[in-house]
């Protein structure tokens, strides 16, 4: 596709969008829980289907060498098909909340002022690899209200296709535009250049794959930008803390699955715990292939289990995300200084404490700077659909607007109503 088909192209997905955006910030709560369940139904009815064109994708995929963690991000098994119909279900009986009116005050002058919670209008999405990310910015695209423009990777361009196909299908049968979620058809990188330099058409962009393409978003975009760059996640183990539970913990932190951005990257160990502790994660890590890129002292402790791959960790693997069976460890004195590292070396994203101590947790709670903080639980956790918000737009480390898991209200905005009864300004 040329250069001036690509440009007409995005400025048709633009106008189409912003149309779309009117009716269905008006759309009945009805209407839109049509959709989302007959979303759940399409998207379970057509599983085989869809796992027929997701192999196209790991096909081609694997013939161009993608990195296996890669290809494991673009897997369409039916577990995952069937996490997309669940969350759309879970949308779909979530209260609806555009049109709330709070905090009604009656002002000495007679009016009565409060917020109603609107659609945010257009979203772009640009996100890489994982395919049922477009069910899930569909779905709260629907509830939400709003329309939402889609740029999914070139690598699962075919998985994209069909699961956007179903989406349109599920608003047209339930009476609202197709045109509310449209997906980019080319996979020419120009789009992405133009969806975010087009603030006439769209009113923020949420990126979500590589620390790359999200500088490059953040750097080059004239929209507004929801974004996170990394997950550096830290799960810390205290003194005192339930061992047990702590390697147990500690364990699905890291290996449930290794691609995610919520998946610990670092492991901070309070040094009075370490030798009862690190004998017992080590092995469990040694034994899945997990590499250790340690501290000295923890190191040291680690030398014993058999099979365990040790190295030195340096400066830059404290800042790391490695999204593979890699973890650095480090020993610390205690909460203070296990707060003060994860303060400096954290993404802000996710960061875990395993404690006995009840004050030591209020304090992680209060003290670490992130998105999500975590007691006594795996940093897997923090995701839309296991917060209860029936599916998430991506995570978003920013302090304005959004953070945390974005799901529906995340893609609203406050306007001010002002209520009055012929009341004029003296």
């Amino acid at each position: 596709m040329n250069a001036t088909n690509t440009t007409e192209l995005m400025h048709t997905l633009g106008q189409q969008a912003k149309a779309a955006s009117a009716l269905m910030a008006k759309a009945s709560a009805a209407t839109k829980q049509r959709a989302l369940l007959g979303l759940a139904a399409l998207l379970r009815a057509n599983g085989d289907a869809l796992q027929l064109d997701n192999a196209k994708d790991l096909e081609r995929a694997r013939a161009a060498g993608l990195a296996e963690p890669m290809v494991d991000r673009l897997k369409l098994t039916p577990k995952v098909i069937e996490t997309c119909a669940l969350g759309c279900e879970q949308l779909a009986a979530m209260p609806e909340i555009i049109g709330d009116i709070t905090g009604l005050k009656q002002m000495p002058s007679g009016i009565r002022v409060g917020q109603m919670r609107v659609p945010i209008g257009v979203f772009g999405m640009i996100y890489e690899s994982r395919p049922n990310v477009t069910i899930e910015a569909a779905s709260l695209s629907i509830k939400s209200g709003n329309a939402a423009i889609l740029r999914g990777g070139s690598e699962a361009i075919e998985s994209n296709r069909a699961l956007a196909a179903l989406v349109q299908r599920a608003l047209t049968d339930a009476g609202l535009p197709a045109d509310a979620v449209q997906l980019v058809p080319t996979t020419d990188r120009a789009a992405v250049g133009l969806l975010i330099t087009l603030p006439q058409y769209v009113d923020v962009i949420i990126p979500r794959g590589g620390k790359g393409l999200i500088e490059r978003i953040s750097a080059e975009a004239k929209v507004p930008v929801i974004k996170h760059l990394d997950g550096n996640c830290h799960t810390y183990v205290d003194d005192p803390c339930d061992i047990a539970m702590a390697v147990t913990v500690a364990d699905n932190a890291k290996t449930q699955k290794y691609s995610p951005c919520n998946a610990t990257e670092s492991l901070l160990v309070a040094r009075a715990v370490a030798p009862g502790f690190l004998p017992k994660i080590g092995a469990i890590y040694a034994a899945k292939g997990v590499e250790m890129r340690c501290c000295a002292e923890s190191k040291a402790i680690l030398a014993a289990v058999p099979g365990a791959v040790l190295k030195d960790a340096t400066e830059a693997d404290w800042s790391e995300e490695y999204l593979a069976p890699v973890i650095s460890i480090k020993l610390v004195e205690g909460v203070d200084e296990a707060i003060a590292h994860i303060n400096h070396y954290s993404s802000h994203h996710t960061d875990a404490i395993l404690t006995t101590d009840h004050m030591h947790a209020q304090r992680f709670l209060r003290e670490v700077d992130s998105a999500s903080v975590m007691v006594n639980a795996s940093t897997r956790f923090a995701d839309g659909f296991e917060f209860g918000l029936g599916a998430e737009i991506g995570i978003s480390t920013d302090k304005f607007h959004a953070r945390g898991p974005v799901g529906v209200e995340g893609l609203t905005s406050l306007k001010y109503v002002v209520l009055g009864e012929g009341e004029v300004r003296g």
